[in-house]
């Protein structure tokens, strides 16, 4: 199936009004959750000294800038969604940048780690090898990719008012490593539950 290029913004703008209709539910909703296991994940993959420059890649709300800006780092946001860029300029007082995933304008070499929590599975598959590339470039050499999306049977679509692509581990894998990267680890959680019942594929990229 191929998206033209009408579909693709339909798709951006139909996704983001979404967020921009529900941005305070979803802050509410999500305000509460605990992703301390994937933030470890990036951090320590981290090489150099810290405090490091970090970009939240689909910051949402701005609940995981001010954790990593509490532990010390400079914390970047960006978000598609208007409200959402700016509840998380608000209340984490970090500099976030309103991008459309499919339209990035990312500086090269600018971050030592990119965190992709819940952010990368509404990218279209078909625009996915791209996104991965300008995420590539615009991290440090050596730098790490931290992504978790709700994982599936490499199937896409609209799930209500928002359009996600869910892909195994195998198709992820060849993805990211097509687009330079090397993994470094990878889980699904929440931890401790049978595999049916852990809906989030988490991973771990280095950039080479």
């Amino acid at each position: 199936m191929h998206l033209s290029a009408d579909d693709l913004a339909q798709i951006a703008a139909l996704t983001l009004e979404h967020y921009n209709q529900c941005a305070e539910d979803f802050r509410a909703g999500t305000r509460d959750h605990d992703v301390s296991q994937n933030i470890a994940a990036l951090l320590r993959h981290v090489e150099g000294e810290p405090p490091f420059t970090l970009l939240d890649f689909g910051c949402g709300p701005g609940r995981d800038l001010k954790v990593f800006s509490g532990l010390g780092h400079l914390a970047i946001g960006l978000d598609g969604s208007a409200r959402l860029a700016a509840m998380a300029r608000a209340d984490s007082g970090c500099e976030v940048w309103q991008q459309d995933f499919l339209e990035l304008d990312l500086p090269a070499e600018r971050f030592d780690g990119v965190f992709a929590n819940a952010a990368l599975f509404h990218v279209p598959s078909q625009e996915l090898p791209r996104v991965l590339g300008q995420l590539h470039a615009t991290l440090k050499p050596g730098g790490v990719l931290f992504s978790s999306n709700p994982h599936g049977d490499n199937q896409e679509g609209w799930h209500g008012a928002r359009y996600g692509a869910y892909h195994d581990l195998s198709s992820w894998q060849r993805m990211l490593t097509a687009a330079g990267f090397q993994e470094l680890e990878h889980y699904y959680r929440p931890a401790g539950l049978p595999r049916a019942q852990q809906p989030w594929l988490a991973s771990v990229w280095r950039k080479v």
